[in-house]
C-alpha cells in the first residue's frame, strides 16, 4: 500500500474501490502538497522554461493543446485551438439520476455514462498521474475532494489549487472528509466529443464526482466545483451566490458593503477596480457612439474600498446573524479574474502591479508570454491577426490582495448587472437601462430569476441576444432543479428585508459607450448617501416597469450627471419610440424565461410574483408583494 493511501486511512478516510485501483494500477502518480510544486511541474520540471502539453489521439496523430512557460511572474499556459480560451456554456451533462433539470449523459450522447466512465479509469491507468487534495469553501464551510490529471496538465493542476485550498497529504485536518473527486481526461474531448468541452457531474449519496474531458479551467476546476457547492447548498437548503462583494469607505468615513450578482460578463470582477482618470484628471461617464461625443465629470476624491469576493459567496446559515441583512463569505482561495478590459498601460494600475511582481507565481490564461519573461496582462493572445482574445485571465491568490477581508460581512446593497447593447430609434434594443435603478424585492427576485447573459459576453464561447444565465446566474453550474433554486433565492430575499436592491447596466446606456463605470459611480454614490437611503423625490417609477425606479437627478460631490444617462428616453437618439420598443423586448424575455417556474414545487409568494409579472404588474404592486415584517 502507499504512503498515501495510508496516510489517507490514518485519518479515516476511505478511497472509492475504483479510485484505490486506480492509483494502484497506473503507470504512476505523485502527489502533490503545493501549489508551488505544481507550478515547477507545469512546465515539465525545474530546469524547463518551455513545455506543450501534447496527446497522441487516435486517428488524428499527436495534437498540440497548450503551450505552457515559465514566467518572472508564473506560469503562462496558451490554447493553441481558440476555441478552449473560454467556457463553453453547454459543457455540462449529468450522469446520476438524482433529480436534474440538466441534460442527462444517456440522453445526450445516446449511450450510459459507465460505459465511458470504464474507459476514462482505463485511460488514466496508463497516465503518469498528478495527485493532491483540495477544499472547496472556506472556514470549515464546503467540500473537500481529490484531484487525479494527468502529469502533463500540471498547469491546469496548479489553477485548481490555487482557486480552491491544496490540502498537504503530510498535514491532513482530522476533519477533512472526501465529498467531491476531479477526474481529467483531455484526450476524450477529441475521441468522444467532437472536439467540444464536455464535463460530466455523476453524484452519488456520498460524493459529487466530476469528469472533467478538457483542459480550460473554467467548467470544472472552478465552474465544475462550484456545482459540487451548489449541490451542497441544494441539500441543505442554502445558497453560494454568483457574485462579487466589496466593502467601500466613502471620503466621509460611511461604509457600505455592495454585493454585485450577474451572469458571466456581468461586471462581477470589475466591481473591485478602481475608477480611472482621464489624462486630465476627470471622469469619463460615456462617449456617444453616433456623434463621438465624450461625457466627464470632476471628482476630488474616490472612496476607497476592501474586497471580500470575487465570482462565489456562501450564504451559510452559520453566518447569517439575524440582523435583517445578508451576510456572505468568499467561497475562494484565488480568483479568476478577466483582464479583456485591461488594454494597456495603466489601464488598471492596481491589478498591473500585482501581477507584474506577485509575492506568489501567478497563473496566466490567454496572455502573450515568452520563456523567461514577464506576462502583462493587456497582451492579451490573439485569436485571429485581427482580434484580440476576449477571455485573457489571470489567478490571484487573494491572500497577496492588498486590504482583502476574509471573514463574513453583512450586505447593504444587491446589485445586479447586466451587459446592454448600444440602443437607439433605428436600432432599437434593451439597452434601456439607466445609470442605476432601485429595485423591490420582488422585482430584485425576477432579475436573479432570468438573468441575462446579455450583450457580446466575452466568457462563453457563443450566443447572441439576451440569453439567460438562469436561476441566481449560477445555474450552468448547478446539477438539480431550478425551482428549488428560485425557492431558496425567495426565501433568502424574504429573510433580509434590510438589505436593498440595485440594477445597473454595463456596456451601453442607450447610445452611449459606458463599458462598467455605471456600477464604480453607483458604488461612489451610494456609499456616500449610506444604503440607498434616497429622497422620495429622487426616484420614480421607471417607464419600464421591469426596471423597478428610475433616478430623477444625481450629483456626485457636485458633479452632476446628465438625465440622459438616467432615463434612456430622454437621449434624443432613443425617445420613448425607441426605449418602449426596447422594454417590450425586455418583456418578451421574461415571459419567456419566467413560464418554467410556474411548477407546482414553486414558492406560493413566488408564483404570485411571476403571475404579476406576466400580466404587466406595476412597480407598486412589486413593492407591496414582499414587506418587512
Amino acid at each position: 500500500m502507499s504512503t498515501f493511501i495510508s496516510q489517507l486511512e490514518s485519518k479515516g478516510i476511505a478511497l472509492p474501490s475504483e479510485l484505490h485501483n486506480l492509483l494502484s494500477s497506473c503507470k504512476s502518480y505523485t502527489v502533490y502538497n503545493t501549489v508551488e510544486e505544481l507550478a515547477v511541474a507545469a512546465t515539465g520540471g525545474a530546469n524547463n522554461n518551455s513545455f506543450e502539453v501534447s496527446y497522441d489521439i487516435p486517428g488524428k496523430g499527436v495534437v498540440k493543446e497548450v503551450i505552457v512557460h515559465k514566467v518572472s511572474n508564473g506560469v503562462s499556459a496558451n490554447y493553441v485551438d481558440p476555441y478552449m480560451r473560454r467556457r463553453d456554456p453547454d459543457t455540462m451533462a449529468i450522469a446520476d439520476n438524482f433529480p436534474t433539470d440538466k441534460e442527462t449523459f444517456i440522453n445526450r450522447f445516446g449511450y450510459p455514462f459507465d460505459n465511458l466512465k470504464g474507459e476514462t479509469f482505463d485511460w488514466l491507468k496508463d497516465q503518469d498521474l498528478a495527485v493532491f487534495l483540495y477544499f472547496a469553501g472556506r472556514e470549515g464551510i464546503g467540500v473537500g475532494g481529490i484531484a487525479i490529471a494527468p502529469a502533463n496538465a500540471g498547469f491546469f493542476a496548479m489553477g485548481l489549487a490555487m482557486l480552491q485550498v491544496i490540502i498537504p497529504s503530510t498535514n491532513i485536518p482530522n476533519d477533512f472528509t472526501l465529498d467531491s473527486i476531479i477526474y481529467v481526461a483531455p484526450t476524450f474531448r477529441h475521441t468522444h466529443f467532437a472536439g467540444k468541452q464536455v464535463v460530466v457531474h455523476n453524484r452519488t449519496a456520498n460524493r459529487h464526482e466530476i469528469f472533467a474531458y478538457n483542459l480550460y479551467p473554467g467548467p470544472s476546476a472552478k465552474k465544475g466545483l462550484y456545482g459540487a457547492l451548489l449541490t451542497k447548498g441544494e441539500k441543505e437548503g442554502w445558497i453560494t451566490a454568483h457574485c462579487s462583494t466589496v466593502q467601500a469607505v466613502s471620503p466621509y468615513d460611511n461604509t457600505t458593503t455592495f454585493m454585485h450578482e450577474g451572469a458571466s460578463g456581468g461586471g462581477k470582477s470589475e466591481m473591485l477596480q478602481h475608477i480611472l482618470r482621464e489624462e486630465n484628471g476627470q471622469v469619463m461617464i460615456g462617449r456617444n457612439i453616433i456623434s463621438g461625443e465624450k461625457r466627464l465629470i470632476n471628482l476630488p476624491i474616490f472612496s476607497s474600498f476592501n474586497p471580500v469576493t470575487d465570482d462565489m459567496a456562501m450564504c451559510h446559515p452559520s453566518i447569517q446573524t439575524g440582523n435583517g441583512k445578508l451576510r456572505v463569505l468568499d467561497a475562494e482561495n484565488a480568483w479568476f479574474i478577466r483582464v479583456d478590459s485591461v488594454l494597456e498601460y495603466g489601464d488598471d494600475p492596481f491589478l498591473e502591479k500585482i501581477t507584474i511582481k506577485p509575492p506568489k507565481p501567478l497563473l496566466f490564461l490567454n496572455l502573450e508570454s515568452h520563456p523567461d519573461g514577464t506576462v502583462l496582462i493587456w497582451d492579451h493572445t490573439m485569436d485571429t491577426p485581427e482580434k484580440r482574445c476576449p477571455n485573457p485571465r489571470v489567478i490571484l491568490p487573494r491572500e497577496i490582495v492588498p486590504n482583502v477581508i476574509g471573514h463574513a460581512v453583512s450586505v447593504d446593497i444587491r446589485s445586479f448587472g447586466v451587459r446592454t447593447p448600444p440602443s437607439s430609434i433605428e436600432n432599437p434594443n434593451y439597452g434601456i437601462v439607466g445609470l442605476f435603478h432601485l429595485l423591490p424585492p420582488a422585482l430584485a427576485w425576477l432579475w436573479r430569476l432570468v438573468s441575462p447573459r446579455g450583450h457580446a459576453n466575452p466568457s462563453v464561447t457563443e450566443g447572441t441576444g439576451m440569453g439567460s444565465e438562469g436561476v441566481g446566474s449560477y445555474w450552468p453550474f448547478a446539477t438539480g432543479k431550478m425551482v428549488e433554486h428560485a425557492n431558496m433565492l425567495l426565501e433568502q430575499i424574504i429573510s433580509t428585508p434590510l438589505t436593498r436592491y440595485t440594477l445597473v447596466p454595463n456596456q451601453y446606456i442607450g447610445v452611449w459607450k459606458v463599458g462598467f463605470k455605471p456600477q464604480l459611480l453607483m458604488r461612489e454614490y451610494l456609499t456616500r448617501r449610506g444604503n440607498a437611503n434616497l429622497r422620495k423625490e429622487q426616484y420614480q417609477e421607471a417607464r419600464c416597469p421591469l426596471l423597478g425606479y428610475e433616478l430623477n437627478y444625481l450629483t456626485i460631490e457636485g458633479a452632476k450627471i446628465p438625465s440622459r444617462f438616467l432615463k434612456v428616453y430622454k437621449q434624443d437618439e432613443v425617445g420613448k419610440e425607441g426605449y418602449d420598443v426596447g422594454a417590450e423586448k425586455l418583456y418578451d424575455f421574461f415571459k419567456t424565461e419566467l413560464a418554467q417556474y410556474l411548477t407546482p414545487d414553486l414558492n406560493p409568494k413566488g408564483r404570485e410574483i411571476i403571475e404579476a409579472c406576466l400580466r404587466g404588474a406595476s412597480v407598486e404592486e412589486y413593492d407591496q408583494m414582499i414587506l418587512p415584517e
